[in-house]
């Protein structure tokens, strides 16, 4: 297991404007040399790009379009096989794009039933060549143009004779919050999970109509900060949730493809609630 210190490092730069320059140059003092540094960078790093093994005959996917506010979304389409309506799970990206993990993760949600959308945010914007230019051109978009393209996304949804029109949402970091957002600002949304995902504000509370189920990672104090305060609020306005703290754990927890921060333990836990919550509170 990497220290603490420089995984915090890490989460910094993925989180805040820090050139990778600058990371670099940190991380090296932390070890000690350049060389130290190039031989962690590739357990730090998720390989986001590489692709992902799929055989799943039970499957069907697809690649599919629909208009944005600022442009085309794409987005990953996975249900069983059979062609028949589901229930819908609306699958939310980190701040890397429709990475090859996301869309492994959108057919574990179609083998537990569902019928699973995952846009694309920067699909608006074209390919990016990497995880760095990736994370730069998160921090070009516009919040109300990405909110509006994710609620596009229920909308397309809606169109399709294999989606039963009960929805629910998973987030991951920057998609847990737009889950957050969702919940509170799509009315018809029956669930929404959370997975180490900014909290939403005060003032939207108060609108959410749908279940929330939150994951949080012990060692993520950047998340954690707004978790006490969020539940007080959904406490006080009725709101049904179901709240998770993984001990002994970092950030992005969930995601097989970064060595350093993947717990296999606590994410099959965090999974298996997950789908038990929304074949509670989406039919």
């Amino acid at each position: 297991m990497l220290p603490q210190n420089i995984i915090n490092l890490y989460d910094e730069y993925t989180h805040k404007p820090l050139t990778r320059m600058e990371f670099i140059q940190r991380l090296t003092k932390i070890v000690g040399g350049t060389a130290a540094a190039m031989s962690i960078l590739p357990l730090l790093e998720s390989n986001y790009r590489a692709p992902i093994e799929s055989d799943d005959e039970n499957l069907f996917t697809e690649k599919i379009s629909y208009a944005g506010v600022n442009g085309e979304m794409k987005a990953y389409i996975a249900r069983p096989k059979e062609e028949k309506p589901y229930p819908t799970i609306i699958v939310i990206h980190e701040n890397r794009g429709l990475t090859p993990h996301i869309e492994d993760v959108a057919r574990r949600v179609a083998n537990a039933g569902f019928l699973a959308v995952a846009p694309n945010a920067l699909a608006p914007i074209g390919e990016v060549a990497d995880e760095d230019e990736a994370r730069k051109k998160f921090s070009e978009l516009k919040a109300e143009d990405n909110q509006q393209n994710f609620i596009r996304a229920l909308d397309y949804a809606k169109t399709r004779g294999d989606s039963n029109g009960n929805f629910g949402c998973v987030g991951f970091c920057w998609g847990g919050a737009m889950s957050n957002y969702l919940a509170a600002n799509v009315s018809n949304l029956k669930a929404a999970v959370a997975f180490y995902g900014r909290q939403g504000t005060a003032e939207d509370v108060p609108k959410i109509k749908a279940a929330l189920q939150l994951h949080y990672a012990e060692n993520d104090e950047r998340v954690n900060a707004g978790k006490v305060a969020y539940e007080e609020a959904l406490i006080k306005n009725n709101i049904k949730f179901e709240s998770y703290l993984y001990p002994g754990v970092q950030h992005a927890f969930h995601n097989d493809t970064s060595v350093a921060r993947y717990n296999e333990e606590a994410a099959k836990l965090a999974w298996g609630r997950t789908i038990e919550f929304f074949k509670k509170y989406v039919k």
